[in-house]
């Protein structure tokens, strides 16, 4: 089964990677679980299709050089430095922490002093995908405490860079360190950097807006992939250093042009496309026979990762002056390890700094502590409570006084908004003008940063893709309104929010006018259709101008949007209301006027003006600043600058008309302003 064709094993390793990632998102775990137990069921030490190892390897290669480009593309330093006083220390002190525990422990199962630091390292570096995840699911990614720990995160894959440019050194030094040739790949790195950022950062924009001015979505994703592809490759070949690095630069220059969003977007599907090959070509690698009969040093490197480094952190919380909050989210968030491991495991092979089984043992460990990290993040508000119970500890651990109550604690009575684009974004200005509290769910990082500034309530995530929904507080929400154009994504926020809330009103936008049927069919209440809402705007401007009620053109429009904006005649409903509506219009109309000053009626009563037994039309309403009054008292005196709003047939409507333009004429310079 090895003679097999390129395609076969990429759409066999897709397919398994699919299930095992559904079956993993079912039972609360991440993907990358899935994605990994996959990799063991097509590789070669289990029964069944065995995948060609080289060939998905190779691509997994790209995987690496995507994941190292995403990583370089949103690096930013300013977010880096608001977050200096935990992530700096507290990297570094871990970093060396979990290094030399997991040097101590190879010395002590008997490896070499090269295996036993590239286990160290492997150990010491969390998993981006596996924290972001953790993050958003527990509402915590736009958090002080969340935003500590990306900012840690950042200085964990900048050490992975350091450390694969490294490695080659360590390599070569079985016979005595080679001082000279570290400097020399110090140097190679460090000429590289100056000359991508130097250099890239004033081309590749530039070729990028010329590119973008060229209106031609193929040509900018195809640029995209060469920058990517080119500087990673180069670096390789001209400067001999690693592709994660030159990926990671490039990454890094791009970001400099005001165009990245769309550049993050955009290279978005291959990223996520690879980097499933990539965990799928880690998980073949993996002995399950092996896994069996080191059991025991497999779950002993298990608890390193997911006690010994959480200790390590609260110690730490102990010495520096953070809040206990954010230490435990910290402590949690990286209490695992994945695809950064996996990139310095998988070089330790290539060098020969690393055997096959010893590379499974950190597989495993990866493997366990992934599984476990949802656990851990449950686990910080019962470990804060029974930290709570000791004083002593406690103030210890929490020098920066009591942690303010999470956005969807204290928030009630509220409406929930899906997406800040245009739409979202008018919603959100609305609902603060009139006094209506509010929530944001906003997955895109420049979004938040702007919602952050306004003082509008934000939980930071994919609300189609993850549990941040769970900590909106829907079941004590007012409504929960969908603004986003993706119908699928909408989709799945209709279902989910239906799961968490049954009876909570779910107003959506569609994008098709068969997505309309289906949110509707999902649990929505309303769904909107912007493309043809135009259209029944027209209609009611026209039938306004033809002297059509108002509320019976609403009650006729509103019957279209329930149809689903299908204009036909289809339901008993609409013909129905469509009578309605042309009766109204043959025998009722209503009809609003200004009454100016120096009008005979201002000064006289309701009863003075006598206007029913004088016209047959009666007065239903007036509008005195801002305030509408329905169906006025017979006491009520007509005022300047009232809006009066009668009711009758036609004809009665006229003489209205016609009696109130005897009083303009009898009347120098005043008279009656109609409006409809």
């Amino acid at each position: 089964m090895h003679e097999v064709t390129l395609l076969i094993n990429i759409a066999v390793a897709l397919v398994v990677a699919f299930i095992g990632g559904v079956l993993a998102r079912r039972i609360g775990l991440p993907t990358i679980v899935g994605y990994l137990l996959a990799g063991i069921v097509i590789g070669p030490f289990t029964p069944g299709f065995v995948g060609d190892t080289e060939t998905i390897s190779q691509l997994a290669e790209l995987g690496v050089i995507f994941l190292m480009f995403g990583v370089g593309l949103h690096f930013s330093l300013k977010d880096l430095w608001k977050v200096r006083s935990i992530a700096i220390p507290g990297a570094v002190g871990q970093i060396a922490f979990a290094t030399l525990l997991g040097f101590g422990i190879s010395r002590f199962w008997g490896w070499s002093v090269a295996s036993g630091i590239i286990l160290g390292f492997a150990i010491s570096i969390a998993s981006t995908v596996v924290l972001l995840r953790g993050l958003m699911d527990n509402g915590l990614l736009n958090t002080p405490h969340g935003q500590a720990a990306v900012g840690w995160l950042i200085l964990e894959d900048l050490a992975t860079v350091l450390i694969l440019v490294l490695m080659p050194t360590l390599a070569s030094a079985s016979n005595g360190f080679d001082w000279g040739q570290l400097g020399l790949t110090l140097l190679k790195a460090a000429a590289f950097v100056i000359v991508a950022l130097f250099a890239g950062t004033r081309l590749i924009p530039w070729i990028l807006m010329r590119i973008a001015h060229t209106r031609s979505r193929e040509l900018f994703i195809l640029a995209i992939l060469v920058i990517a592809l080119g500087i990673a490759l180069g670096a390789a070949e001209i400067f001999g250093i690693s592709l994660a690095l030159g990926a990671f630069v490039a990454g890094v220059v791009v970001s400099e042009s005001p165009l990245s969003h769309q550049v993050g977007a955009d290279i978005l599907p291959f990223r996520e496309s690879f980097a499933v090959l990539f965990f799928v070509s880690i998980g073949m690698l993996v002995n399950p026979v092996y896994l069996y009969n080191n059991i025991g040093p497999i779950l002993a490197l298990t608890g390193l990762i997911v006690i010994a480094k959480p200790l390590t952190t609260i110690l730490m919380g102990l010495v520096f002056p953070w809040a206990a909050r954010t230490t435990l989210v910290v402590a949690a968030g990286l209490s695992q390890i994945g695809e950064f491991s996996f990139i310095v495991g998988q070089a330790g092979v290539a060098l020969g700094l690393l055997d096959r089984s010893q590379y499974s043992l950190i597989l495993a460990g990866a493997l366990l502590s992934i599984m476990l990290n949802p656990l851990m993040f449950r686990l910080i508000r019962p470990t804060e409570q029974w930290l709570q119970k000791s004083p002593g500890i406690w103030r210890l651990l929490d020098r920066q006084g009591p942690p303010l109550p999470q956005i969807t604690e204290s928030i009630e009575g509220h409406v929930v908004i899906v997406g800040y684009g245009r739409v979202g974004r008018h919603i959100v200005s609305l609902l603060g003008e009139m006094g209506i509290p509010h929530l944001v769910v906003e997955a895109d990082a420049g979004q938040g940063e702007e919602l952050n500034r306004r003082g509008i309530p934000i939980l930071h995530g994919d609300a189609a893709n993850s549990e941040v929904l769970t900590h909106a507080g829907l079941t004590r929400a007012r409504a929960l309104v969908i603004a986003g154009p993706d119908e699928d994504a909408s989709a799945l926020v209709v279902t989910t929010a239906r799961d968490l809330a049954p009876e909570l009103p779910i107003i959506a936008r569609a994008a098709s006018e068969d997505g309309t049927k289906h949110l509707t069919q999902l649990g929505a209440q309303d769904v909107i259709y912007p493309a043809l809402e135009g259209g029944l705007e027209i209609v009611r401007h026209t039938l306004l101008q033809l002297g059509f009620p108002l509320q019976e053109i609403y009650r006729y429009t509103d019957a279209v949007r329930r149809d689903h904006y299908d204009l036909q005649l289809n339901t008993e409903e609409e013909h129905r209301l469509l009578h309605d509506l042309i009766d109204a219009a043959n025998s009722i109309e209503i009809k609003w006027f200004r009454l100016p000053e120096g009008n005979p009626l201002v000064g006289q009563t309701l009863t003075e003006a006598n206007l029913r037994s004088r016209t047959g039309a009666s007065v239903v309403a007036i509008l005195r600043e801002r305030q509408l009054m329905a169906n006025p008292k017979s006491m009520t005196v007509f005022q300047a600058d009232d809006r009066i709003g009668l009711i009758g047939e036609k004809e009665e409507i006229e003489a209205a008309e016609g009696l109130l333009s005897e009083s303009e004429s009898e009347s120098s310079d005043t008279g009656v302003e109609w409006e409809t």
